[in-house]
């Protein structure tokens, strides 16, 4: 099996020592509800993690809440409620999301705020060895007393000032420094430290974490590639400069990100890509099935046309394991799209081939059966396949009771609130339409609609 490695930049073979491999998921940061570029994220490492255990490995993977940070703390005040009481409501949320996505869970989600000890200790650790020191009641890593800073993202310090954005922070010696503690601010929550109150800062957390849970060396190190820079290389200069080991992840594992796409896609999804409505109007199946025939490290176009085209695909793969087959002859042999599969899989997580041999499998189902063969170890083959990339069959309950009238009625509606300029009402009412299975399209010639 091979997968792609962001730190050397190419795909090398992933091997462990005894089969047991730990794996560090950057999570959520617990301000608001989960959107859609974090579905398809976790919908990836889940994949990685199911196709990994059927290689036969033991997994271990631990995935964080951030559960302090500034956007909490201004969503708390904001809403005249505890910082605590924002982050609860939000891990709930993501837990209820990511389970009707069919996730696998974590085997630990620990939290920023329950590690601050840990967190201490580690830069009690760097300010001993040089690599950090005090400032105003802060702390800051110093980064160019670590020379191997860059080696992730590419990145050269003396070319950081003027393609990227700092904090102004007149508390730090160097522009490129990051703060490890920050002191507090005046109604803030904070904890006490040597250094005075505060609290930590975001790079430091996974550092700790990763260390308490996982230990210094780790097999694979995930997340967006949104978080290559500052984050993950802010990682690995804390995480090293504290281990004194040169590898503190053998791998690191980025995924690509959403991106807006088809003029199709309405406000309420799209532009805040909110999951949770999401999964009102496409079943799960259809979610993941949109995310993974797409290569993971290529941008994902957020189109609702795409979403629906998998809503639609997806019939044939619950058509074709409900099949009852002829058990009196000979099983039809799956080795040809099992081998495909596997191939697919151990190229770098292929999964578009991987869905491809899903097709090729339920083709031949529907052709074995025309002709009353044997198809049961290819329909036993799709099942165990399709639950490693997460499909769980079920389709989504729409209303139907939802009349032709009804839909006239909406369809006017929608269509009087858009010659008023009202475009968020319009998508409302067009989100309602395809929550109970009604697409719609516009024309010259007015607004069709159809029941999916």
């Amino acid at each position: 099996m091979k997968l792609y490695n962001s730190l050397s930049r190419k795909k090398e073979i992933f091997t462990t020592e005894n089969d047991f491999v730990s794996i560090y998921v950057c999570g959520v940061t617990t301000y608001d509800k989960p959107h859609i570029g974090h579905a398809m994220s976790y919908i990836i490492f889940d994949t990685l993690h199911r196709y990994l255990e059927y290689k036969g490995f033991s997994v271990n993977r631990v995935q964080n809440f951030t559960d302090i940070d500034d956007k909490i703390i201004d969503r708390a005040n904001k809403d005249s409620i505890d910082s605590v009481d924002v982050s609860e409501k939000n891990i709930s949320a993501y837990f209820e999301v990511m389970d009707r996505l069919n996730i696998k869970r974590a085997n630990l989600y620990p939290r920023a705020t329950n590690e601050i000890e840990e967190i201490k200790e580690i830069i009690l650790i760097l300010i001993d060895k040089g690599f950090a020191y005090e400032s105003g009641g802060s702390v800051y890593f110093s980064v160019k007393k670590y020379q191997n800073y860059g080696k992730l993202s590419g990145r050269r310090v003396e070319d950081m000032l003027e393609a990227t954005r700092f904090d102004l922070d007149d508390n730090k010696k160097d522009f490129a420094d990051f703060v490890l503690w920050k002191s507090s601010k005046p109604g803030e929550p904070f904890w006490e430290s040597p250094w005075g109150i505060g609290r930590p800062g975001w790079h430091i957390e996974c550092s700790a974490m990763v260390f308490h849970h996982l230990g210094q060396t780790i097999d694979i190190h995930g997340g967006g590639q949104d978080l290559i820079f500052p984050h993950h290389e802010n990682e690995i200069a804390q995480s090293e400069a504290a281990s004194g080991n040169d590898n503190f992840s053998k791998f690191w594992i980025h995924n690509g990100l959403v991106r807006m796409g088809g003029d199709k896609m309405s406000k309420s999804i799209g532009n805040v890509f909110n999951v949770e409505k999401a999964l009102e109007i496409f079943s799960s199946d259809a979610l993941r099935l949109w995310v993974l025939q797409s290569h993971y490290r290529k941008p994902l176009i957020l189109d609702e046309a795409q979403i629906l085209s998998a809503e639609k695909s997806f019939d044939r793969i619950r058509n074709a394991v409900e099949i009852k087959s002829d058990l009196n002859k000979q099983p039809v042999s799956p080795k040809i799209f099992v081998d495909k599969f596997i191939k697919s899989m151990d190229d770098d997580l292929g999964t578009p081939g991987a869905i491809a041999s899903l097709f090729d499998i339920a083709r031949a189902i529907f052709k074995g059966n025309d002709k009353k063969e044997n198809v049961s170890d290819l329909i036993k083959s799709l099942r165990k396949f399709s639950k490693i990339l997460g499909f769980n069959f079920k389709k989504l309950q729409k209303n139907t009771t939802f009349t032709e009238q009804k839909i006239e009625e909406l369809i006017l509606q929608r269509n009087e609130a858009r010659n008023n300029r009202k475009f968020a009402l319009a998508d409302d009412l067009r989100d309602e339409l395809l929550k109970n299975g009604v697409s719609i399209s516009d024309s010259p010639d007015g607004t069709k609609w159809k029941r999916l």
